[in-house]
């Protein structure tokens, strides 16, 4: 029997290897803590990658590493996954279809479209994608790109957590004690936790309306959770991948779980603060620092990920002025 597919700090390193000369080396923002009397954080705006979020880490290590047949690439997303695959295969010349969920925000088809991508909108939520896009590659021979539920990915995706340290030491800022990381399907949070396992705690955020991870690990198996929330097209996967709730059982510590005013708010001080548009999605670990929902203890230096931008900027006014 082959061995279970498994996540390493090895692996990760030499995905960032592979994907160093396609991707941005985003930078950290060091800021006042949202809550008074802990120490500053550290803010990775991973929201300033290619495509507007951390996606494009795993969709380069996936088509560098996998050979593409002449169909071409599929995957399906609620958005931000679509993206980065249509930006990765357009810059190394591979076809690539994405089914995307009716509840995708426009911007974020929009951008999938303009990157030369075949789009296609069809099901009520993510899973509902997915299935299609199963069938399609099933059908006609497509290299599948999961966003979230396979070792490619996840080693892609754990890359943020390899850059965060090493710049942090670079640029000689105190190291973090905590990371704050939003949790769709569970890629981005196995990545990072892949990376730090062991040597500082890992925090999943969840939208209390899209809760796939904690309710994984309540139940010690993925299942599928009611998905609910503003942030949906971004963290609005059914049920977390098997490999993602391995890593996350042995090396996440906790998962706070965040309401939609809160992640409202969050995206009105990032903009006020910082001047950053944030989704609701790269928002969500935010969030969890400036609710509450997550409480850090006193001289805790804790590092958020600020993780998507695809925002509609007439939607992020009306949520600043309102």
């Amino acid at each position: 029997m082959p061995p279970e597919p498994n996540v390493a700090p090895a692996d990760i390193r030499a995905a960032y290897a592979v994907i160093t000369p396609h991707v941005r080396r985003t930078p950290l923002l060091e800021a006042a803590s949202p809550i008074d009397g802990l120490p500053s954080i550290s803010l990775k705006l991973e929201c300033l990658q290619h495509a507007g979020s951390f996606k494009p880490r795993g969709a380069f290590h996936n088509l560098l590493t996998r050979a593409a047949p002449p169909v071409g690439c599929a995957t399906a997303s609620g958005g931000n996954h679509g993206a980065a695959v249509a930006y990765a295969a357009g810059r190394l010349g591979i076809r690539a279809r994405v089914f995307v969920p009716e509840i995708a925000a426009p911007p974020k088809i929009a951008k999938i479209k303009a990157y030369g991508a075949e789009v296609v909108v069809k099901g009520a939520a993510y899973a509902d994608a997915q299935a299609l896009c199963d069938c399609y590659v099933a059908e006609s021979g497509a290299l599948a790109i999961h966003p979230y539920a396979t070792a490619a990915t996840i080693a892609g995706q754990g890359t943020v957590g390899l850059e965060w340290e090493e710049d942090l030491a670079r640029l000689g800022l105190l190291p973090i004690d905590t990371a704050l990381v939003a949790v769709g399907g569970g890629g981005l949070i196995a990545g990072v936790a892949a990376w730090f396992e062991g040597r500082i705690k890992v925090v999943g955020v969840e939208p209390q309306g899209s809760r796939a991870l904690d309710a994984a690990l309540a139940a010690g198996r993925p299942v599928d959770v009611t998905v609910n929330s503003v942030a949906a097209d971004s963290l609005g996967a059914r049920s977390v991948g098997e490999l993602n709730l391995r890593i996350a059982r042995r090396a996440v510590d906790q998962v706070a779980l965040v309401d939609d005013a809160a992640i409202r708010a969050a995206q009105r001080r990032l903009w006020r603060d910082f001047q950053i548009a944030a989704e609701p999605g790269g928002a969500a670990a935010f969030a969890a620092m400036a609710s509450g929902a997550y409480r850090a203890a006193p001289g805790e230096r804790v590092g958020v990920l600020v993780c998507g931008a695809n925002v509609g900027l007439e939607a992020l006014a009306a949520l600043i002025d309102g």
